[in-house]
């Protein structure tokens, strides 16, 4: 779809245009425009749109592996997308490693890139972890290794053993709206100690980032970055940094719910790129995906999911070998499409079938959206009032880079956006 942009450069205005299935930026006169000193996209191979009725498959060569220990957590945060799940939970036990791991090369093949470990909160199950963990090292010694935790049961042993194995971690903190997501184990002082000394290991070495989730409580990145910077006394990478995904009420609480709070959103956004007030999360990356996207024009038909789970290559599993439509889900549970989570078996590889997914080619508000080539249509499995607020962050979430990345190639900064399909909530952009 073709999109008309009403841009400005504070003193003139013009004309561009942009297409969402190409990813082609156009001035007034049809001159194409791209930054020719751009890192582009190349990889155009298309992807499966996946659906209940065109399911997705998984492959043997596996490039990332995911790995559900069970969801119980020591914590219950307000937004978490695993609470609807944790309840019908299927935990790993000890003796389930073993199996795992000589059942391993029956259906894996060749080596993963990357191996991760999730909970609910990982090392509440670290008598599974360790052992997990210490043979998939072994197994994969140049494969890289994640575990996202709360933070909240590190020790002394648990750092050494996480740096003795080189494994990546992701602490899930809020900052200033910690309180709003939940407890906050830096309130402790022995859970601060340990979470402070891991950091100070680990961030030389760019193998930790304080992970935090943006909502309509706490939508100033500037303040979020002030707030671990004051706890951390130097810079630090901030990963995530997107607005919620609603995967229930108390998520959807947390959502934007008015169009005076998303302007309000997108201009506080723009505000803090354009100055440079946010260097700590993944700003430039943001927008440089943005100049790529455009400059290598990118067929929209290479856009898979933003998690990547609609990939063939990429899987969930239990340690009884249950494949899953991602970490975050019970092989117990269903879908919002009546699908269960639970696609199959991992002895069965051939037989697993991604029922419940739509890939955002297949949902008409992303096939007219002018920033579906970044949002990958936001959780692949949501459905119905969940998904459009979802939908709704999402837009408001991406538009801020997108209009700067537009600023960038032009000199010009999008004020209007036109397209028949457009809503008018969606087309002027800042009041």
């Amino acid at each position: 779809m073709r999109f008309t942009l009403h841009c400005s450069d504070g003193s003139s205005t013009r004309l561009f245009y942009y297409d969402n299935e190409t990813s082609v930026l156009t001035d007034d006169t049809g001159k194409r425009i791209a930054d020719p000193s751009a890192q582009v996209y190349s990889d155009f191979r298309p992807v499966h749109h996946t659906s209940a009725e065109t399911p997705g498959n998984k492959v043997a060569a596996i490039k990332t592996l995911k790995i559900q220990l069970g969801l119980a957590c020591n914590y219950s945060c307000q937004y978490c997308s695993q609470n609807d799940h944790r309840a019908a939970s299927v935990d790993g036990h000890p003796r389930d490693v073993e199996v795992f791991m000589r059942n391993l090369d029956t259906w894996l093949v060749g080596v993963p890139r990357r191996v991760e470990f999730w909970g609910g909160e990982p090392f509440a199950y670290w008598k599974t972890l360790k052992p997990l963990a210490e043979a998939m090292r072994a197994k994969y010694p140049k494969a890289s290794l994640l575990i996202i935790t709360n933070g909240s049961l590190l020790n002394e042993e648990i750092n050494q053993w996480i740096c003795d194995l080189d494994i990546d971690v992701g602490v899930s903190h809020d900052g200033p709206g910690q309180h709003v997501r939940g407890p906050d184990p830096l309130d402790d002082p022995e859970q601060r100690k340990w979470i402070l000394d891991l950091f100070r290991r680990r961030q030389p070495l760019g193998k930790i980032s304080f992970n935090t989730v943006i909502n309509r409580e706490n939508m100033d990145r500037a303040k979020v970055q002030e707030w671990f910077r004051k706890l951390l006394g130097r810079r630090l990478y901030i990963g995530e940094g997107q607005f919620v995904d609603p995967y229930d009420a108390g998520s959807a609480a947390l959502s934007l719910h008015t169009h005076e709070e998303a302007l309000s959103f997108r201009n506080l956004t723009l505000r803090q790129i354009r100055r440079n007030q946010i260097p700590d999360f993944a700003i430039m990356r943001r927008i440089a995906e943005w100049i790529a996207s455009i400059s290598s024009a990118r067929p929209s038909g290479c856009v898979g999911q933003k998690c990547g789970m609609d990939r063939s290559d990429t899987i969930a599993v239990d340690l009884k070998g249950n494949v899953l439509t991602c970490q975050n889900v019970s092989v117990t549970n269903k879908a919002p499409n009546g699908r269960s989570h639970h696609l199959g078996h991992v002895s069965a590889l051939g037989r697993v079938k991604l029922t419940t997914a739509t890939h955002w080619a297949h949902r008409k508000e992303c096939t007219e959206c002018p920033l579906v080539q970044m949002c990958k249509g936001s959780c692949m499995y949501l459905q119905g009032p969940l998904w459009v607020k979802a939908c709704n962050n999402a837009y408001n979430d991406h538009l801020p880079f997108f209009a700067v990345a537009i600023e960038r190639l032009t000199g010009y900064l999008p004020y209007k956006i036109e397209a028949a399909a457009l809503p008018p909530e969606r087309s002027a952009l800042w009041e």
